[in-house]
């Protein structure tokens, strides 16, 4: 075991030693420490995490959303945080539904705020006691969220300027073909006709044709 791993397990066991409420468990992977913490303690973990002397994870680097629609929690929230004086780095994940919002880390890490608007806006995760809680990136009547496994790729409205009305109008998407489904094959998977130039391939007697 190289110093590193070495000294991010022992890092990982004093942490879950210290908030065994907050803490499920921890993995040392591609020399990175993480983090399987319970959503309702993500703050006092937070807390500690920054405050704590062998820890001193003072910066809130990243804060992102994973969806997983075959869980029965779908969604992953990841922090990462950094550690200046310690020259570390760890990452935190917890997991939730559309429905059980995030206690906000905005009162921890104010950098935080934005983090968590776009985490709301591009998959609906809810963060609560945060200040503003709006969309952040999309349009005003926009509907869905847009980095949902099952978000459809053509969205359900459209915008644009009416000359008419000489304003932005929002309406539902229309589309003369269906582009919604898709099958994942290579473009050259399914091809009934022959393709232009397929006949040279063709050995006739050992010739080409």
């Amino acid at each position: 075991m190289s110093a590193q791993i070495e000294a991010l397990t022992d890092l990982g066991e004093l942490i879950a030693s210290e908030m065994q409420d907050a803490v499920r468990k921890y993995e040392v992977r591609f020399s990175e420490l993480t983090l399987y913490a319970e959503r309702d303690a993500i703050v006092p973990l937070a807390e500690f995490l920054k405050r704590d002397a062998a820890c001193a994870f003072e910066t809130l680097i990243d804060l992102c959303g994973v969806d997983y629609p075959e869980r029965g929690r779908r969604f992953e929230i990841v922090y990462h945080f950094l550690s200046m004086r310690m020259n570390q780095r760890i990452r935190v994940k917890v997991s939730t539904t559309e429905n059980e919002p995030v206690p906000t880390l905005t009162g921890v890490h104010p950098s935080a705020d934005w983090f968590e608007r776009e985490a709301f806006d591009m998959y609906g995760i809810g963060f609560s006691g945060h200040p503003d809680m709006r969309r952040l990136l999309t349009d005003y009547g926009f509907e869905g969220f847009p980095l949902r496994k099952d978000f459809p790729l053509t969205g359900y409205t459209e915008v644009r300027y009416d000359d008419l009305e000489k304003r932005v109008v929002h309406e539902p998407v229309a589309l003369t073909q269906e582009y919604r489904n898709f099958d994942f094959l290579s473009p050259w998977e399914g091809i009934t006709k022959d393709i232009p130039g397929d006949e040279k391939a063709t050995l006739n007697d050992g010739e080409t044709g």
